[in-house]
């Protein structure tokens, strides 16, 4: 193992000054470092501060637009936002961290260049740790479920789905197999909350309007199925809103299943706990959140959830210059009372924010701050928050909201929705660029194109290479099982 300090100079030796480490380029990380670099610019300036920020990805997404990346009403290249853009005043790594010692001040990291070197890893030395990993999708030991299913948190994830969604339908309208037409176009859901429901409303409404350019392809005969495994959908924008939502989907022929849970999808067979079982070559799995397992190679207090266990002023409990927020700390609610508002405008009792984007963004401007205020020696302040709302999308022109106390449905809802995250989504540049895109979608028709072999994109060449016949449709050759496979 090397030790070695990162920083904009080509020196070994890091220059003096305070070095605050950022890890997760995600909502918290990036707004974080963003802020940071504000505040401290004429520290940064003289080297007085260096913020490294350590990140898997060079990009942070904005999630709630992967839906609609997924239907292709955005770009994917959109609904992210460039690191090393965004972050001129920061140092940018793309790697990932196997293993924090705060006690000694270092983090363990690997990157693409450790595993080239064949060094294994790096140690890298800081003053301040801001540690926001986020999170990766909760799943269950259902069996089939790695082989089979897909999530939703990323976009490559969102556009893979859009073109097998797609992919399943040319396979449908050239089969003559009865079974196989089934199973192709039967798409199951597992979760109800925002990412599923968000998901599927808008993948149907896409495939829905496919469906018109397939001759022997209609939208009654696409089977979408919703499986929640307790009582309500979308429990952020409270029941009445929910129960609303529960019947525009049924109303669109999606069969909603409450209470019900997927026990297999072993040989492309989802098997539901009710006793249905649906032959099936798509399982998207959005059944909730877990935070990073980089959380448990550290030397910080977790809760039992796994997640850090912060103040509200965002320190890691018990712990100096350490710093989170976002999916991976457990953060008060002072602002309620000890009430959360986890489950919609009403709340239930809890003791903690919830773990999502609205308290993220949020979050990391007190944070910032707080670290600001610390490197000049300023007084902290609480993490405090007032409850504006939720909104969501059932597809284009339909959605449900409450906000400010008001209860939305259908367009208003959904226009809220677009405005809502347009005004959050950062940098103007993006701004500018999906409100273009959405006023083009508005003025000619959606686009269907599949483009499964950005997925397998050296398979034309491996096989022209090899002598081998391509494979037909998109040229992306024999493809592994799963719901992009075969």
């Amino acid at each position: 193992m090397v030790k070695a300090a990162i920083n904009r100079g080509t020196s070994p030796e890091p220059p003096p000054g305070t070095h605050i480490l950022v890890v997760g380029g995600g909502y918290v990380g990036m707004y974080t470092a963003l802020r940071l670099q504000r505040k401290l610019k004429a520290r940064l300036r003289d080297d007085a501060v260096r913020i490294t920020v350590i990140t898997p990805d060079p990009y942070m997404t904005y999630q709630p637009f992967l839906p609609e990346a997924a239907a292709g009403s955005i770009s994917p290249r959109h609904v992210v936002v460039p690191l090393r853009r965004v972050l001129d005043r920061c140092h940018v790594v793309i790697g990932e961290v196997q293993k924090i010692d705060h006690a000694g001040r270092t983090a363990t990291v690997t990157t693409l260049a450790t595993e080239e070197e064949g060094t294994g890893a790096v140690e890298i030395a800081y003053d301040e740790l801001v540690l926001a990993p986020g999170s990766i999708s909760r799943t269950l030991p259902v069996p089939g479920l790695a082989d089979y299913a897909i999530g939703f948190k990323t976009v490559e994830e969102a556009i893979g789905l859009r073109n097998h969604v797609i992919e399943q339908m040319d396979i449908a309208s050239s089969t003559r197999d009865v079974a196989i037409r089934d199973a192709a176009l039967t798409f199951v859901f597992v979760g109800g909350g925002y990412a599923g429901v968000e998901a599927l409303g808008e993948l149907e409404d896409m495939a829905r309007y496919t469906a018109r350019y397939y001759h022997n392809i209609k939208p009654e005969d696409l089977k979408w199925i919703l499986v929640e495994a307790s009582n309500r959908i979308l429990p952020e924008v409270g029941e009445e809103m929910g129960q609303y939502a529960i019947r525009e989907l049924r109303g669109r022929n999606i069969d909603v299943r409450l209470e019900t849970r997927l026990d297999s999808c072993e040989n492309r067979v989802a098997v539901l706990s009710d006793g249905s079982r649906f032959p099936t070559r798509t399982v998207v799995w959005t059944a909730g959140v877990k935070p990073a397992p980089v959380l448990a190679r550290t030397d910080l207090p977790l809760t039992e959830r796994g997640r850090l266990k912060c103040t509200a002023e965002l320190r890691i409990e018990g712990v100096e210059h350490a710093w989170a927020a976002g999916d991976a700390a457990a953060v008060p609610d002072i602002t309620s009372g000890g009430t959360s508002q986890a489950f919609g405008s009403g709340g239930e009792k809890g003791k903690e924010c919830a773990p999502n984007a609205q308290h993220a963004v949020r979050q990391a401007k007190t944070l910032a701050e707080n670290i600001a205020a610390s490197v000049n020696g300023g007084p902290l302040k609480e993490y405090e928050h007032k409850y504006v709302g939720s909104v969501a999308s059932l597809g284009l022109h339909k959605g449900v909201a409450h906000v400010y106390g008001r209860k939305l449905k259908g367009y208003p809802a959904w226009f809220m929705h677009r405005a809502y995250h347009l005004s959050r989504v950062p940098t103007f540049n993006r701004k500018a660029r999906v409100l273009a895109e959405w006023t083009l979608a508005g003025l000619f028709k959606r686009e269907i194109v599949s483009l499964g072999s950005l997925e397998h994109p050296r398979a034309e060449f491996e096989s022209a290479a090899g002598g081998r016949p391509v494979g037909p449709g998109h040229g992306s050759g024999p493809k592994p099982s799963g719901p992009q496979g075969n």
